[in-house]
């Protein structure tokens, strides 16, 4: 596996180079030391393969969108960026094709930022005389990978009520691209807010949600009364009082 270069005889004797296939994703499942990001120190790492972390209409208002589903993971591990575009692809397309393209709004959660090495060796007659075998063999940046936890949300889909099992299969079906043990979970919160839906309507009701692009702001009932029932409720409430 850690060989990139096939050296072969050519028939006027002179050696041939040909480009193998990639390391399989097993080589890196699992994170062993510390983790390493790209800096200026860490330099040539090659982009990731997914550059896209949302789909389909992800600027819809939270009201448009009330039921979640969230693709859970169950192991410690580490996940190529080539495996989290594939799943984004799977996903798309399955939501795109029997929940329509304006009725979903899909966010891949984690970003690969861990990079992975590579220390590259010759496997071919004569290669001994070619490479230093073990010595120096900290290796070259490779790829990219994001490291999750146990719980942690690989891919969230917020959508309508009605297409919320549709939301789920999609999940289903983006767990074969990835290693390791997965787990679908239909949420009861609003969409991406931390909010149930009976505490969101309650909320909602009394003025203290604010619109923030996909979710909403909480308004607390400390600070300025200003900032709860209005301006305009508090100018009238002040010259009440004054007329008292």
């Amino acid at each position: 596996f850690g060989s990139s270069l096939l050296l072969r005889s050519a028939p006027g004797g002179q050696l041939l180079s040909r480009k193998m296939g990639r390391r399989p994703a097993r080589c890196y499942r699992y994170a062993h030391g510390k983790p390493y990001p790209k800096s200026r120190f860490c330099r040539g790492v090659p982009d990731p393969k997914i550059r896209i972390f949302d789909c389909g209409k992800k600027k819809q208002p939270c009201d448009d969108f009330p039921a979640c589903a969230h693709l859970v993971v169950d192991e410690n591990q580490q996940l190529t960026s080539e495996c989290l575009e594939a799943a984004r692809i799977a996903t798309n397309k399955y939501m795109i094709t029997n929940a329509g393209r304006d009725f979903f709004h899909i966010r891949i959660r984690p970003h690969p930022y861990h990079v992975l090495r590579i220390n590259k060796t010759l496997s071919c007659a004569g290669a001994d005389r070619l490479s230093t075998g073990m010595r120096g063999a900290y290796g070259k940046p490779y790829g990219t990978a994001a490291r999750v936890k146990i719980g942690q949300v690989l891919i969230s889909i917020r959508t309508k009520e009605e297409k919320v099992q549709v939301a789920a299969e999609a999940l289903r079906r983006a767990k074969f691209k990835f290693a390791g043990r997965q787990k679908v979970h239909v949420s009861s919160k609003m969409g991406f807010t931390p909010f149930g839906k009976d505490e969101y309507n309650k909320w909602q009701a009394c003025g203290r949600l604010i619109p923030n692009g996909i979710d909403v702001k909480w308004l607390s009932s400390r600070g300025p009364l200003h900032r709860l029932i209005g301006r305009t409720a508090y100018a009238e409430l002040a010259a009440a009082e004054l007329a008292q």
